[in-house]
């Protein structure tokens, strides 16, 4: 089985902020990455509901990071998991585990990619048209080059040679459409 990914808004970076929310589907798993800041919640409810979930449906959460663009809006999802870097968290479970290389399903895992926080996570998704790679190493197909905000700008240039050393077919970035990686 092959994972389909799906982005419920597509976000931005500016005057205002909203982090790209993503959908990622395969069999059983229903994730949701990123679910941050939006100018309202139906611009996550409405896209999910037309996927043919609904908020309840939603099996995991994955944080790239814990700024609150990227997970403001968690609380949405009641019977999700969450996971980032170090943790999988359900109800008042906190599961301590290393997010590198951990699978949610048998085509979707996470990769430790720290570099805009140090606690930075890629998830990893092989779907019929090749690996997509939700990840905030990139803001937007246009840059910045360089992450004004990154905690560690060398750690995010290895990282982002990690996920391109992949292959990826389609990278989601933390602000912005999907693009096909850098030649």
């Amino acid at each position: 089985m092959t994972a389909t990914v799906t982005i419920l808004t597509c976000g931005y970076a500016g005057e205002r902020v909203a982090g790209t929310v993503t959908l990622i589907h395969d069999g059983d798993l229903v994730a949701v990455v990123d679910p941050g800041m939006v100018a309202d919640r139906r611009m996550i409810l409405d896209p999910l509901a037309e996927a043919g979930f609904g908020a309840g449906d939603v099996t995991d959460v994955v944080f790239s990071h814990h700024h609150p663009d990227h997970t403001l809006n968690a609380a949405l999802f009641p019977a999700a998991r969450f996971h980032d870097h170090w943790a999988i968290y359900s109800g008042d479970l906190w599961e301590s585990r290393d997010a590198e290389g951990f699978r949610l399903s048998p085509s979707v895992r996470l990769a430790r990619t720290p570099g805009h926080t140090a606690e930075d996570v890629t998830t990893l998704a092989e779907t019929a048209t090749g690996l997509v790679a939700a990840t905030h190493l990139w803001w937007t197909s246009e840059g910045p080059e360089e992450d004004p905000l990154a905690e560690d700008p060398a750690a995010l240039r290895a990282s982002r040679e990690r996920v391109l050393a992949l292959r990826p077919a389609l990278i989601v970035p933390g602000h912005g459409a999907p693009f096909p990686p850098p030649a």
